[in-house]
């Protein structure tokens, strides 16, 4: 069976070796998982038609052939059924698990482009790429071969691109680059302990040596009453002292400018929260503190809400910040405290693993760079001038 294509036949009998297209990656978003979508390269690469010129098409058509191919980075090891046996292709009664297949299976034909082939073993190993909700879309013969016609079209495109000299574009070449230092690090990375293997002794020394990164500062929930005139805001003080949650609710609600993102306010499809929440910015730690930061609170407004020394308390002046007055009030306390080793152990798996993989790869350059002539040009360097970046 031939399908016609302008660059030439493709023959359902032998394939293409994705092995040699891997070398790049895409910048695509990955498959449309939608119960019926189909699979065309558009999709595929997360471009509309629209977007792409032909000549930009081509080369995502050459950055995507792998991402393509395993259309998600994740494993599982649980075999999926074959393909059904048809005409155009061997007969499989094995699952397809690229691992697990015999060479001579691996190397059964499914199509040729030209004079590459797609192998069976290409196919399935694509199939191991995907996660396992990923697969659950080619359990059918008709799925199965929409991949396998989508990984002749990326091929196609792939070849045609190399034709016309695509693969020597500086973008393309620092993307495959960047894709290429990624696989060193996946495989650095596959060669260290899973979470779970990691031995509880380097664990507990990683926790003493880092104790000081598991204790959370005191923080304190302030809430504030927003103005822009100092003078009406000294007044409205002065109502404000003494003022328990309703009344103070009643003052905020009543006179208070504060920008609405700013607040733990309503949103549009919301109800308005009950007046012992109105001004109400969250909890913030103190000042100077590089932990329990808060965004919404001006750092004049931090500092004044930790000279508070009672809760419920209001601060004694207005306080000036981010191009406004504020009446400040201390809602509550979160004590200081120092997080056990048992709290912090899923952190502490997740750190030092990223730790071990952070060392793996330093000690991997600094032995390339023992192996490779590496020169600097300073002088070249200092003299070029770096556009300054727009303003948001």
């Amino acid at each position: 069976m031939e399908l016609g294509a302008q660059s030439g036949s493709v023959r359902i009998s032998a394939g293409t070796d994705l092995t040699r297209l891997a070398r790049v990656s895409a910048g695509g978003r990955g498959l449309d998982r939608s119960p019926g979508a189909g699979l065309g390269l558009c999709d595929v690469f997360g471009y509309g038609r629209s977007m792409l010129s032909e000549r930009s098409a081509l080369i995502v058509a050459l950055a995507a052939a792998v991402h393509v191919a395993s259309a998600c980075d994740k494993k599982d090891e649980a075999p999926d059924p074959a393909p059904s046996a048809s005409s155009s292709g061997p007969a499989v009664s094995a699952p397809l698990n690229a691992s697990k297949l015999t060479p001579e299976l691996a190397a059964k034909v499914l199509a040729k482009v030209g004079d590459r082939t797609i192998t069976l073993g290409d196919y399935a190993a694509a199939l191991d790429r995907m996660d396992r909700f990923e697969r659950l879309r080619y359990q059918t013969p008709e799925r199965r071969r929409l991949l396998l016609d989508e990984m002749i079209n990326v091929e196609l495109l792939a070849r045609e691109a190399e034709r016309r000299g695509l693969q020597d574009d500086p973008v393309l070449q620092a993307q495959v680059r960047m894709v290429l230092r990624q696989q060193m690090t996946d495989q650095l990375r596959s060669r260290l302990p899973s979470l779970e293997e990691l031995p509880m002794a380097e664990l507990r020394a990683y926790y003493d040596a880092h104790r000081a990164d598991y204790a959370d500062p005191e923080r304190r929930r302030v809430s504030v009453i927003r103005m822009s005139d100092r003078a009406k805001a000294a007044a409205v003080l002065e109502q404000a002292k003494g003022a328990d949650a309703k009344a103070w609710g009643e003052l905020a609600r009543k006179h208070s400018n504060l920008d609405p993102s700013a607040a733990k306010g309503p949103t549009k499809d919301q109800a308005r929260p009950p007046l012992e929440l109105e001004g109400d910015l969250g909890l913030v730690s103190g000042p100077g503190e590089t932990k329990g930061g808060n965004r919404a609170v001006p750092e004049a407004v931090r500092r004044a809400v930790f000279e508070i020394s009672e809760q419920g308390g209001v601060h004694g002046e207005v306080v000036g910040g981010a191009g406004a007055w504020y009446i400040v009030r201390l809602v509550g306390r979160s004590p200081a405290r120092q997080r056990s080793f048992e709290e912090a152990e899923q952190t502490l798996r997740a750190r030092l693993l990223q730790q071990k993989l952070r060392d793996a790869e330093a000690r991997l350059i600094s032995e390339l760079q023992k192996e490779s002539k590496v020169v600097i040009n300073d002088a070249a360097l200092s003299k070029l001038a770096v556009p300054a970046g727009s303003a948001p």
